[in-house]
């Protein structure tokens, strides 16, 4: 009886700090979800204020430099609520990929143009394609790589130049894509889990404590539900301070079919 009830003492005290850590996950989340959306949004207000003045108005130059940062912060905000759309969906799985072969130049070269004017940042970007084609839905793929060349450039250092690299070759049962850059990089400890949902709102205090960008968690858990949904697989390499690589392997459609 003792044996038993000592058992059930240390499962409830088990139960306890999981949900004592599941509530602390859900007010990161929730924390680092307003401040991320905060400030397209007063960015968005301040513009709207500022096409209020006569000033501005009667100025096409300002008048559509405001335009372009509010459209910019507007995508910005679709593209967070659509990744916590998506993510659902996979959960679920109710999302339909619709899967063809896509041309990987013009979609890198779509993704390179979208980060070429990045505030702050000198990115370059290197390219080698020993595959022409994957086999993946284009929008979630696009959108995935965007994840990782956006992680890429968000945890540089400040005024550094980033080479990033984009390349991919055919295995022969699928195609390999690798983004490799050469910032903060990533600890071994971390590695283990930058890919579960809501990870980086748990980790919020590394973040600000070196100052880092905000988010809640949800980019890479996205890369590695869209990637999974494709049947591929999706791994990292990297060293603190050096550099940090994601490879991704999409399986090709007849290898697909096979399975």
């Amino acid at each position: 009886m003792l044996v038993i009830t000592i058992s059930c003492i240390v499962k409830q005290l088990n139960n306890i700090r999981i949900q004592r850590k599941t509530m602390q996950l859900r007010k990161d989340f929730t924390y680092a979800m307003v401040h991320d959306m905060k400030s397209p949004l007063s960015t968005i207000t301040i513009g709207a204020n500022a096409l209020g003045y006569e000033k501005v108005a009667s100025n096409a130059d300002m008048r559509e430099k405001y335009t372009r940062i509010m459209k910019d912060e507007a995508q910005h905000l679709f593209a967070l609520v659509n990744k916590v759309l998506t993510i659902s969906k996979l959960e679920e799985g109710k999302l339909e990929m619709n899967k063809v072969n896509v041309d990987i130049a013009p979609m890198v070269e779509s993704i390179e143009e979208k980060f070429s004017t990045y505030p702050g940042k000198d990115i370059h970007f290197t390219n080698n394609f020993a595959a022409e084609t994957v086999y993946a839905d284009a929008e979630y793929l696009s959108e995935a790589l965007s994840n990782l060349v956006d992680n890429a450039v968000k945890y540089s250092r400040k005024d550094v130049t980033i080479e990033i690299e984009i390349s991919s070759r055919d295995t022969g049962s699928g195609v390999e894509i690798r983004v490799r850059d050469n910032g903060m990089g990533i600890s071994k400890k971390d590695q283990k889990v930058i890919f579960d949902k809501f990870e980086r709102a748990s980790a919020l205090g590394r973040t600000f404590k070196h100052n880092g960008p905000a988010g809640f968690g949800l980019g890479l858990s996205y890369v590695m539900q869209v990637i999974e949904a494709h049947g591929g697989i999706v791994g990292v390499d990297s060293e603190v301070g050096q550099y940090t690589e994601f490879t991704i392997l999409l399986p090709n459609e007849n290898v697909e079919e096979t399975a």
